[in-house]
Formats: C-alpha cells, structure tokens, sequence
C-alpha cells in the first residue's frame, strides 16, 4: 500500500493529512507543504530478527568528572552558559532580526579563537567579506577566526570533520539545505533535518555547535519545537531597538542553571558586557513618581533591580486598554481582579499601562506586589518613597506569599542604596541586611497602610 503524503507547516510546525493555503493551528498563509524524503525518523521497516549489541548500564551511585569547559573570557556569555563551553555540546541561538546575534557570536567566535580553540564560523546569509567588514569594524580583524559562507549542509560536515575545529558556528540553522530532503530550506522537514545532522556530528566529533535560529512573530524560535529537544541548551537574545539594552536569556542548559541572563549594552563597538545591570536598569531613573516602583528580582542565580512604570488614566472609550510591556497581559489582569474583589479597589473606566523599563522582561510571580503599587501609585497619584524596593507573589485570596532568595534580593538592593523594602511576611527567616523591613501579610493591609486606602 502506497504511503499516504503529509504536511507541516513551516510557521509553527502542525502535521496536517492535506494540503490547505491557511494553517488551522498559526493562522499563517502559504506555510504548508508537504513533506518527503526525510532523511532522518523512525524507518519504515522493522527490526526484524537482527540482535542488536547490549550496551552497558549504570547505576546513579556512579561519579564521574564534570565535563570540562573552556571560558571565552565573556563573563556575561560565559554565566549564561553555566560557566563555559562544553566539549560536544549544541548550542541554539534566537532572537529577533537586527537584535545583534550574529555581532555576539562573531565577538565570542574572536574570543575563544584568541584563547587558542579552533574556531569556524559558516554563514549561509552573508558572504564572506560582509563579514570580514564586520570584525574590522567591531576591531577583531586580528582574530584567527576561519571564515565559511555556503548553504550546503554536506559541504559544511565534510568541511567541519576535515578541520577538527574546537567550535563551529551556524548562522543560520533555517538557511541550511540538506539535498536528501526534498523541499525548500527554511521548512520543518530541512530546519529538522539539518539540526539533527548537526547535532549528531558535535556528539560524535567532539565539536561544540552553535545554532543561529531565526524567530517567529510571536518571538518562538521559527521551524519544529523538536529542534529546542535536540540541542543542549538553548539561548534567546532579546532587547528592544529603542534600548541599547540587550539581555542573553537561558531557557534551557543541560551544563548549568536555566534562566539564567547576561546583560549587553549595544554601542558603536560592539556589544559590551554589563557587570552591574541593576544599575544600569535604574540609571535613568529621575525623581521618584507616581506610579514608578522599583522591583527586587531575580534572574537565574542572579538578583536584578528593575523599575516598573504604570499609568492609569480615564478612558474615554466602551472598554479600557490594557496594556503591558515585559510583563504577562494574563497576570496584570489577575492582580486588577485582585485589587477589585479584595480590596474593594476598581479599575472600570481607567486606562492601565504597564512597562518594564529598559526593556526588561520579567516572568517571575515575585513581581505582583510591585505590580500592584505601581497601579494603586498611579491611581492615587502617590509617589512611594525613592529608597524602597517592593516585591512578592499575590494569591487570589489577596493573601502575600514570600518569594524566594529574599536576602539576595535585600542585599542587591542595599548595595545600590535602597534603605527599605516591603515584602509578604512568612517563609523562611532571614536578616534584615542593614535595612528597614516593612513586611505584610495580605493586600488589604499593603493597601491600607502604604497607601491609607482599602
């Protein structure tokens, strides 16, 4: 019996039995195709009788050695990645178009290449003079980086394993072609295809792999989500293009900590590393008003001060806005219905904005009691005190729940001056820090004492 064709899209990855101009699953047009000649999945024939070879087994009392890294003497990439590269490891990169992905990698390419590992750097959408220009004008024109720009995935491995080099770099996985893959790159069946090739030779080389991943409108990396499962670690630089702020994002590290973030600030040189982002984030923050709040979070191991900003005005149409900028929409709702139905606070009629400034992202719980004297300081039209950091997580009983680390993120905040902090009470015990702690237990109490309201 004749196999039945298939296809995906290449937006957002959905299996479908037929062709259609629109995808059911992203809405997306013209992303379908049918896929065919795979050059990698589950065979059509079985196993047959054929014994296979036994292979050893372990029990988890067995130690051995942690894999040794090498430092690109980048702290903020060398934190992100857990504290260095690993030997035989894939790395995925993604992140908006013009965010700077490929200027990080080609200064971390330099990096690790000037402290004696072999290092290739392939380009499947740049020639290779284009950039050449660019390490001359980043000043890396010196670095022993070996240059490659060519789309054929056979070339690159038959390139690769003739040079044994220590790192190789990708950009990008979606401009590869596979010529066992019959279909155009950029699909799922080659972006597949390809990233699993590429993974397969780092594990079987040795050879630590960079993947260059483009981005979806939504800001997921572009092609099958099974690539994110192949790779050990994956990494998203993000920014907004009216901030010099960029941010290396964690979201999966099989060598280190997940979420964990580096801090860049984009200049005419380049990208250059951000030792103290906290005060970096507050730098421009002028004279406290109403409804700036200055949250204590954390990222990975790492605490980061951050400013929230809210702003909270009459409407003047059937059904207010509401809108939010580095936080989750889903969550700022909560909190208004919290406010609402607790504390007997409405927000019917207003306008609420929310934002993250310099262009932060946060996703952490800890953030709603920030979030919530932000929006009562803009209501009020009450400015909270300049020396006070605010943080921790708001139930829909409107009862304060501790966050964790909380003496990591008093000392970031005594570091940088901050003389007090209002927290939920509870949890763990933990010292003061040299500063003045006002610790509550619910909303209502948050409301009525900080703000005389409730």
């Amino acid at each position: 019996m004749a196999k039945s064709p298939s296809f995906s899209c290449s937006a957002c990855g959905a299996s479908f039995t037929k062709w259609s101009g629109r995808c059911d699953s992203c809405g997306e047009w013209n992303t379908i195709s049918e896929d065919t000649g795979l050059s990698v999945g589950p065979g059509a024939k079985s196993l047959g009788a054929k014994r296979g070879t036994g292979i050893a087994l372990s029990d988890l009392r067995t130690e051995e050695a942690p894999p040794p890294r090498t430092a690109s003497k980048m702290a903020e990439l060398d934190r992100v990645l857990g504290g260095g590269l690993v030997p035989a490891s894939a790395i995925l990169v993604g992140g908006d178009p013009g965010i700077g992905k490929s200027t990080l990698l080609l200064q971390a390419a330099a990096q690790f290449a000037r402290g004696g590992l072999k290092t290739i750097y392939v380009s499947g959408e740049e020639a290779s003079a284009q950039v050449r220009m660019r390490a001359q004008r980043l000043g890396l024109g010196d670095a022993p980086v070996q240059l490659a720009a060519d789309t054929n995935l056979r070339n690159i491995l038959t390139t690769l394993e003739a040079e044994a080099p220590g790192l190789a770099i990708i950009d990008s996985i979606q401009t590869m072609w596979l010529d066992t893959v019959d279909s155009a790159p950029g699909s799922v069946s080659q972006v597949r295809a390809a990233a699993h090739e590429l993974t397969t030779f780092a594990k079987r080389k040795g050879v630590s792999v960079v993947l260059v991943g483009h981005v979806t409108k939504e800001g997921q990396i572009a092609g099958p989500r099974v690539v994110e499962h192949m790779v050990d670690t994956v990494l998203y630089f993000e920014g907004e293009r009216g901030h010099q702020f960029r941010i290396l994002r964690a979201v999966k590290n099989r060598f280190g900590p997940a979420e964990e973030i580096g801090v860049f600030e984009m200049t005419g040189a380049g990208l250059a590393e951000v030792t103290n982002p906290s005060a970096l984030f507050l730098s421009e923050r002028g004279t406290p008003s109403p409804g700036s709040v200055v949250f204590a979070g954390i990222e990975g191991t790492r605490p980061v001060l951050c400013e929230l900003q809210a702003l909270v005005a009459p409407t003047p149409h059937s059904q207010p806005r509401r809108t939010v900028v580095g936080w989750d929409g889903g969550r700022l709702a909560m909190i208004l219905a919290v406010l609402e139905a607790r504390c007997g606070i409405p927000f019917a009629g207003l306008d609420v904005y929310l934002n993250v400034a310099g262009g932060m992202k946060i996703s952490e719980p800890a953030a709603d009691l920030a979030v919530a004297a932000a929006l009562l300081s803009a209501r009020e039209d009450s400015a909270l005190p300049a020396d006070t950091v605010v943080f921790g997580e708001i139930s829909l009983s409107g009862a304060l729940r501790p966050a964790p680390q909380t003496e990591n993120r008093l000392k970031e905040a005594q570091k940088l001056g901050f003389a007090s902090a209002i927290a939920p009470k509870g949890g763990k015990a933990y010292g003061s820090q040299g500063m003045t702690l006002n610790l509550m237990s619910d909303l209502t109490g948050f409301v009525g004492e900080v703000f005389g309201a409730g």
